[in-house]
């Protein structure tokens, strides 16, 4: 078994370089799922990268892109020096994911079609006679779309248990919170009602994320979706549910503070900091 937690910080520690390499935002977007595709790439995915048979992974919030690229890193499908091309002149490593690069199946970034995506695949799978799975992550603010409802219909009425939806709860969009822009909560209650087995889940305990899914049922019941609860920011202090990092580059003294603490925190992870102090 992989490790999660060691993956996440990975991630993290590579959105924050290549983000700044290429002086780009969404950076807050990107750390609030280290632990969420820390979980899935080290522990969850089945199969080989170009298999049949492999589960399927879709990024809806896909102006996180980075964060996927990271994950496709650090577990071998993709080599590092793609990375310095990022949002560089004809490169497949673009702003959002484009399936012309290996370990993306479906392009994203138009938000509210990921589910779409993913339960047509579901779908398949089972036509197929597949036991693959789909894995769709969605931000909280795309469940202001229609077409997410419409496609959790759908999947209901099919019972597709081989699709499970994460749902990255941070609370943020683009031009606010969530919960001002257009309340989405409760959402256990919203998915729960449109005929989903629903389960909250702490969005940056990778090992709890690991174990919630390793027990979901896959064949012939409701979908399912996991409800994380995240930071948008996760790791670095000053973009902690800070809106700007929404679009905003680091400069050089914030790149480098941004370092010192996601590095910090996995020194103090693997020496047991937080489990000694409570932290």
């Amino acid at each position: 078994m992989n490790d999660a937690n060691k993956l996440s910080y990975e991630i993290r520690r590579l959105v924050l370089d290549c983000s700044k390499q290429a002086n780009v935002g969404h950076i807050g977007s990107c750390l609030s799922i280290a632990e969420i595709l820390g979980a899935l790439y080290a522990d969850v995915l089945r199969g080989e990268p170009d298999g049949s048979d492999r589960d399927r992974f879709i990024l809806s919030k896909g102006h996180a892109a980075l964060a996927l690229y990271a994950a496709l890193v650090r577990t071998g499908v993709i080599e590092r020096h793609e990375l310095d091309r990022f949002c560089g002149e004809g490169t497949e490593l673009s702003a959002h994911p484009e399936h012309a690069l290996i370990g993306v199946d479906f392009a994203t970034g138009s938000l509210g079609h990921g589910l779409s995506y993913a339960t047509g695949a579901a779908l398949a799978a089972r036509l197929h006679g597949s036991e693959r799975r789909v894995f769709v992550l969605l931000s909280d603010a795309e469940c202001n779309e229609g077409s997410v409802w419409e496609a959790a219909m759908f999947s209901a009425h099919h019972r597709l248990a081989n699709l499970i939806a994460i749902v990255d709860a941070n609370g943020q969009q683009a031009l606010g919170k969530t919960r001002d822009v257009l309340d989405m909560e409760p959402l256990v209650d919203r998915w729960d009602s449109f005929g989903w087995n629903v389960h909250e889940v702490d969005g940056h305990d990778a090992e709890a994320i690991g174990t919630t899914i390793s027990g979901l049922v896959t064949s012939q019941a409701a979908p399912h979706v996991l409800l994380a609860r995240t930071t948008f920011g996760k790791g670095v202090s000053y973009m902690e549910d800070q809106l700007a990092w929404h679009y905003w580059p680091m400069s050089d003294d914030q790149y480098r503070r941004a370092v010192d603490e996601v590095e910090q925190s996995e020194r103090d992870r693997l020496l047991g900091v937080g489990q000694r102090t409570g932290r």
